[in-house]
């Protein structure tokens, strides 16, 4: 029996009519007149109420917090390093600094996602997961093409990736969708008709862009909310027959040219050292002339050279490990486990289903970028284009990466907080 079966009103939300429950050192609510307003004499004084009760703030998790900062440091150092030539050449594009505000930015998100109590994001999951529909579509006909892909909207001045918003709004639809389903054991196939309907959905759409690296991304998140919700293993086994049947369509029709050429590349990294296995090439020089130690920060030569291309997004780790070896990979992979270690206590004692899945969607989303572009690096993995969390340049990914870790710390914060008859 899972954790929240034994919790009574777990699967249908609002069937009935709840009343809060506090435990022993959580937040209270005080009674509340006809007219809405709070009464004298229960725990409440005349002065203003504070954004955020003491009491939750007790309840964050420093741990993740904690955890969190190392990683921002080493996307700092990194990034510095990687656009450390470009900023002697031309120093009023900085884009360390913009990296910076896009940071002040993430962390703005982060802390305003506090002050919204979890339970109100599932009524605005629908409208969220509807809006960055509409946006995927928009992107691909006003969106700006770099590098053969309509991936940005430029707004004010600024570049948007619709592609990232979709991750937050997949994953709070699948948490909103499972929660309110009465779902005993396992879910049944109707009930999976929807979540799977949704994500292939928003794939297709993110496909066309083309962004092969967060499709994969946004599939396998919506893949690990659903294996943890429980599943029958007869629908695993089906769904990975389809997903092979689909393979020579989508090598056909979908892929293009450039990314058939990077999956053959994966296969033999030879066939094409000066085209096609050219970041592949440099990326695992880099990673294996840092040896144990590293050359040193601003020292590595393949970043210092130029011959490590999209050194400061999608090959950041290349330049890490090039300047400070072994050691400091094996240091970043850590933080990482311990952080998604961390996410996923929170999932656990999270006290009911919605809240639960959120914090694992938000945790996969982590987790599966981390993979993804660590594997590709490394040469293990396609070259899709994916960002490493935390660590390369992007102002969209940061922000909602930061806003993804703001939803798991305010599910912490309200866990002693729960429903029952």
């Amino acid at each position: 029996m899972r954790d929240w079966e034994a919790i009574p009103n777990r699967g249908r939300r609002n069937a009935r009519p709840e009343v809060r429950a506090v435990a022993k050192g959580s937040p209270t609510r005080a009674p509340r007149s006809r007219q809405g307003k709070t009464r004298l004499g229960a725990n409440q004084s005349n002065e203003s109420t504070p954004m955020i009760d003491r009491r939750l703030i007790e309840n964050f998790d420093w741990a993740i917090f904690m955890t969190l900062l190392p990683i921002v440091a080493i996307g700092l150092v990194s990034l510095y390093s990687a656009v450390y030539p470009q900023i002697q050449a031309n120093p009023t594009h900085n884009l360390f600094v913009r990296q910076l505000g896009w940071l002040g930015i993430g962390l703005l998100c982060m802390f305003c996602s506090l002050l919204i109590n979890y339970d109100r994001m599932e009524a605005a999951s629908t409208w969220l997961f509807l809006c960055s529909m509409v946006l995927l579509m928009v992107v691909l006909i006003i969106g700006k093409e770099i590098n053969g892909s309509k991936r940005w909207i430029s707004l004010l001045g600024l570049q948007f990736q619709p592609s990232e918003l979709m991750k937050i709004a997949i994953v709070l639809k699948l948490a909103s969708h499972f929660s309110s389903q009465d779902i005993t054991f396992y879910p049944s196939l109707k009930q999976l008709i929807v979540p799977v309907g949704l994500t292939l959905m928003a794939v297709l759409l993110i496909l066309l862009e083309p962004d092969l690296g967060t499709a994969i991304c946004v599939l396998a998140t919506a893949a690990t909310m659903i294996f943890f919700m429980g599943i029958r293993w007869r629908y695993i086994l089906g769904a990975l027959l389809a997903g092979a049947a689909m393979i020579p369509p989508l090598w056909m029709h979908v892929l293009k040219p450039y990314q058939k050429r990077r999956v053959l590349i994966l296969l033999n990294p030879d066939l094409d050292p000066l085209g096609a296995g050219y970041h592949i090439r440099q990326s695992k020089i880099a990673i294996g002339s840092g040896m144990f130690w590293g050359k040193g920060f601003l020292n590595g030569t393949q970043n210092k050279l130029h011959f490590l291309p999209e050194k400061h997004t999608d090959f950041i780790f290349s330049v890490w490990a090039e300047e400070w070896g072994f050691l400091g990979c094996l240091i970043l992979l850590v933080l990482f486990v311990v952080l998604i270690l961390l996410i996923l206590r929170v999932a656990l004692r999270s006290k009911d289903r919605f809240g639960s899945l959120l914090v694992i969607g938000m945790g996969g989303l982590i987790l599966w970028q981390v993979v993804i572009n660590m594997g590709m690096v490394i040469g293990v993995l396609p070259v899709v284009g994916i960002t490493l969390p935390f660590v390369s340049y992007g102002g969209s990914s940061l922000v909602i990466l930061c806003l993804a870790v703001g939803v798991v710390q305010n599910v912490s914060m309200r866990k002693y907080v729960f429903h029952h008859h």
